[in-house]
């Protein structure tokens, strides 16, 4: 478990209690000095994390892991403010320019016992509005100090407040990205300038110094340089003048929430946030930090599919993921129903559509955790293929829906969605999920001006959709060091920006690409094509399965194999780019049948091929992203996504991203009932599920005691949708599969009735699957 940063592991929690059992008299200041011993749990200047680990002592005391001694008396000193004493002779106005005070100064106070230190309290609480604290965390503190003058008030800065909405969306942050980024951050907690002190522009000069000098300062106490300073300026208070006046940029407000508001009582001021950057690149350097570990799997009893997949959702309110998860039920149940159809009730129907029109039922909201769940599919895997691919979603049936775009040649063509997603597998040919979905309407101003397209930035493209799934997978790859990730593209993706950026990381994903452009090679080697039919070709051949496409029936290629390791040069309008080195596999197919195309592939990798091995591996993952195109007919035929007559291409979305997860459910139990054909079917059915289908397809009233294989299950449900099962048949595929699915949730509530109301002896509680299968 994480808690503050920091992993607590079963047994270090069990030493824990040991530790606390075994010593009664140990203090939880000695205690959390241990612990971070334990865990060599120290800040960036090498000392122990005591009062992080002691929050999380807390926490975990607070939820029962732990029971903590009793806490001690506080010791200490305390000083007793006096904002509530009279207040002294006010001394004489300061008026004058700010050259007539002479050099400004900040006094930093080292010690919490020095002269400056009782000054500066005394200041604050006599004259700041909040006083002089307690100050949370780290901090540096100063008295402002003018020659002639004295002291005109005082400066201090402290640590940062944990999740601010206006900062961190500013900054780029997410719940993990901030965690690690906070520390170098730090607040301005109080500002003041004495009252008597009218010297205009005095604030925004004094700003000036503090923020010039901080960095050093606070490496010089702490060991490390924040790169961002924050304040808060009540509203209604004041306006702000000297932060802006100092370059200080405004990037929101609060919600009138404090530290402590944990009940939403909204108890406090609204503030306006200010931010101030340490250097260029602060919001770039706060958003760097280590790889987002993946989620573990969760043994035990945790719920059904739905609760296993998409329960980690992030939404403000409980009941609107308790309705997503019973959406995802319903559209699994009924993958090609209609929603009011899937929904079965009028009062179910409405909930739906309430939940559609969600501001935060976003499409990346939605698949998240199904993002997640992928990642923990794919870490125990030595390889895995992100086959990328673009499919368009036809709505033009619905004309009245809100919100869509052309997605054909002709302007007033066929509208809908464009849809790139990113589909991970196995090298055996299983689909673990999805990383990446994007979706958008292309703008019918923007129709017909593609001779416009060398003078638009690369970003402003629609090819774009390469980059930001390959970015994807690039994270995906830092979460999961163990696991080779290889992206995989058509021809589509032979854009050569792509190329220089799988090579710009040593340790970042693979690309494998299929070529479209016959490229000009450097050192006037000539083309690609023609080079690469001058190298030798194997003595072997490779053999391909060719699925069936339309009238195209399945068959064997026989390829003749060559590979070469190619530089290329870049294309003439983007010679900065400068040259790169890939490696090429040309595939010809020999011996074609009578009618059909012989298949010709030139492929394009960043992976090495030193031998023909090399070369037939390369071949054999490219011919996986086949599954893909697998994918977008289920979503299309199965879950009949373009038939939904939703109002607008925001409800499209949010239900988009169900239906691409119950589509790869359909594909992944196609797959896994080929894969791992012996283990039992509960892995995968519910106990009511299996029963019932097992009784209708036998004809028999009283189902086996042990669940029938996953091989035998999937076939039943196969047959439930066509699948005949004859000798040639080979094994179902994705249509029969979801066809079937949707008579055994009939079946299953049948079954469920009848077991309930005449023999409930059969049934037992629901059963949640092992999720180490799949």
């Amino acid at each position: 478990m994480l808690i503050c940063g920091q992993k607590f592991s079963d047994d270090l929690v069990k030493r824990l209690q040991e530790t606390i059992d075994g010593e009664p008299g140990l203090s939880r200041v000695k205690l959390s000095r241990r612990v971070c011993e334990w865990l060599e749990w120290r800040n960036s200047n090498g000392e122990l994390k005591e009062m992080s680990c002691r929050v999380a002592l807390l926490k975990m005391h607070r939820s029962g892991m732990i029971h903590l001694p009793r806490a001690g008396a506080k010791p200490g000193r305390r000083r007793q403010k006096r904002r509530g004493s009279a207040p002294c002779e006010r001394p004489p106005t300061i008026r004058g320019s700010l050259s007539e005070m002479g050099p400004i100064e900040l006094i930093r106070i080292n010690s919490a016992d020095s002269r400056a230190s009782h000054r500066w309290n005394e200041l604050m609480d006599k004259y700041h509005y909040l006083g002089s604290g307690p100050l949370c965390g780290a901090q540096v503190r100063y008295l402002i100090q003018s020659p002639g003058h004295g002291a005109l008030g005082g400066l201090a800065f402290s640590g940062a407040a944990w999740g601010v909405g206006a900062r961190d969306r500013w900054i780029g942050w997410d719940p993990w990205t901030r965690r690690h980024g906070l520390g170098k951050v730090v607040c301005n907690s109080r500002f003041l300038i004495l009252p008597w002190v009218k010297v205009p522009h005095l604030a925004s000069h004094v700003l000036s110094i503090g923020v010039r000098r901080l960095a050093k300062d606070w490496l010089e106490r702490y060991g490390y340089k924040p790169v961002l300073v924050e304040t808060f300026v009540e509203k209604g208070k004041f306006k702000g003048t000297s932060y802006r006046a100092a370059n200080w940029v405004h990037v929101g407000a609060t919600c009138g929430r404090g530290r402590q508001d944990g009940k939403n009582k909204w108890a406090v001021p609204v503030k306006d946030v200010y931010v101030y950057a340490l250097r260029r690149d602060a919001r770039k350097k706060l958003c760097i930090g280590p790889p987002k570990p993946v989620p573990e799997r969760r043994e035990g009893a945790v719920g059904d599919w739905a609760e296993e997949e998409l329960g980690a959702v992030t939404l403000s309110d409980e009941r609107l993921r308790d309705r997503f998860l019973v959406i995802a039920r319903d559209l699994y149940d009924r993958p090609q129903a209609s929603l009011p159809e899937a929904c079965q009730t009028r009062a179910k129907t409405k909930a739906a559509y309430r939940f559609l029109d969600h501001k935060e039922t976003t499409l990346e909201t939605l698949l998240a955790p199904h993002y997640e769940s992928t990642l923990s599919r794919a870490q125990p895997e030595k390889v895995v293929l992100a086959a990328q691919d673009t499919t368009s979603l036809n709505y033009s049936a619905h004309p009245t829906t809100m919100g869509l775009g052309p997605i054909g040649s002709r302007r007033e063509g066929a509208v809908g969605l464009e849809v790139h997603d990113t589909m991970v597998f196995n090298v055996a040919g299983t689909p673990l999920g999805l990383v990446n979905v994007q979706c958008w309407a292309r703008d019918p101003k923007e129709f017909g001006k593609k001779h416009r397209r060398y003078e638009r930035p690369l970003k402003e493209k629609e090819s774009y959709k390469w980059f930001v799934s390959f970015e994807a997978v690039a994270e995906a790859q830092k979460r999961t060091p163990e696991t080779m990730w290889v992206s995989v593209g058509d021809r589509e993706a032979d854009i050569y920006e792509l190329f220089k950026r799988a090579l710009r990381e040593g340790k970042g994903p693979k690309l494998l690409v299929r070529a479209e452009q016959d490229r000009l090679l450097a050192d006037g080697q000539g083309h690609l094509w023609e080079k690469m039919k001058e190298e030798p070709k194997a003595e072997k051949v490779h053999v391909v399965r060719v699925t069936r496409r339309g009238n195209r029936p399945a068959r064997e290629a026989h390829l003749e194999v060559r590979w070469a390791k190619v530089r290329l040069k870049p294309p003439q309008r983007k010679s900065h780019l400068g040259e790169l080195s890939v490696w090429a596999v040309l595939a010809e197919e020999i011996d074609a049948p009578g009618g059909q195309e012989p298949l010709k592939w030139m492929l394009l990798t960043t992976l090495d091929v030193n031998s023909f091995e090399d070369a037939t591996r390369v071949l054999s993952w490219y011919a996986g992203r086949w599954g893909i195109e697998v994918y977008h007919r289920t979503l299309k035929s199965g879950c009949k996504i373009e038939q939904r007559p939703l109002a607008n291409a925001d409800r499209i979305e949010a239900c988009l991203a169900i239906d691409m997860v119950v589509a790869w459910r359909i594909f992944h139990l196609t797959k896994l009932g080929r894969e791992t054909p012996e283990v039992p079917c509960s892995v995968f059915f519910e106990e009511a599920e299996w029963k019932a289908l097992y009784s209708y397809v036998h004809q028999e009233p009283i189902p086996p005691k042990e669940p029938p294989s996953l091989r035998e299950a999937v076939r039943m449900v196969a047959g439930l949708g066509g699948f005949l099962g004859r000798k040639g048949d080979g094994d179902p595929g994705t249509k029969s599969i979801w066809l079937g699915l949707q008579r055994l949730d009939d079946l299953t509530a049948m079954w469920k009735f009848l077991i309930h109301h005449f023999a409930p002896h059969f049934f037992t509680p629901p059963v949640s699957s092992n999720p180490s299968y799949g």
